[in-house]
């Protein structure tokens, strides 16, 4: 697969608000330029190597793509078409962030401006994802250290605190998002273990 070159900018002098702000609006504008072709290369890429990661187990949480995100709607699809079980995010009560059961693309609808759309079913509450055996979330950026910058909500970084430490974790980002530079991080920025590119799975 073609890499599509970045510049990043040097934000190593930066105040970390700033500095993630610089490299989240990098890598956004980068994904806003890439084509329907490019992107639709990459899914194929993507479903091949998380299937792979997955491997044999049965419960799987992981999300639905939005805005030019690493594609996932195919993939859930054929998780669920396999025989495992499935869970994405969810608005429940009060906008609180929650999960449901994936049961198809044509379950899904808008639940709220600006959010991914999101299964009919019960909202379920984070201590349900202590019956996955994998989690696969979206990012940004991440590096050979397992640090990770997602879009700003801080929803996935509360939601790898209530995961059990032993629980695989993997970010799925296309090849240039997986960089080698330091990447601006506090207290509340959880690493991942895993990364998932359209050409490999890379260990972290």
């Amino acid at each position: 697969m073609t890499l599509q070159k970045i510049s990043y900018p040097d934000v190593s002098t930066m105040e970390l608000r700033d500095a993630k702000s610089a490299l989240r609006a990098k890598v956004r504008e980068a994904r806003a330029s890439r084509g329907a072709a490019r992107l639709a290369e990459a899914e194929k890429g993507f479903i091949a190597q998380a299937l792979d990661y997955i491997g044999e187990s049965k419960v799987i949480a992981s999300y639905i793509s939005v805005n030019q995100e690493p594609p996932t709607l195919q993939l859930c699809d054929e998780i669920i078409s396999s025989g495992r079980r499935l869970l994405v995010p969810k608005l429940g009560p009060g906008l609180s962030r929650e999960w449901a059961w994936y049961q198809g693309r044509e379950d899904l609808s808008e639940q709220a401006p600006g959010r991914p759309p999101a299964p009919s079913g019960t909202p379920l509450s984070a201590e349900i994802l202590a019956d996955v055996d994998v989690v696969i979330i979206p990012a940004l950026l991440v590096n050979h250290d397992g640090v990770r910058l997602g879009q700003g909500g801080g929803w996935y970084d509360r939601v790898l605190k209530q995961v059990p430490r032993n629980m695989p974790v993997a970010a799925m980002v296309f090849p240039e998002e997986f960089v080698d530079f330091k990447l601006p991080r506090d207290e509340n920025d959880m690493p991942v273990h895993t990364v998932i590119l359209p050409d490999r799975v890379v260990e972290l």
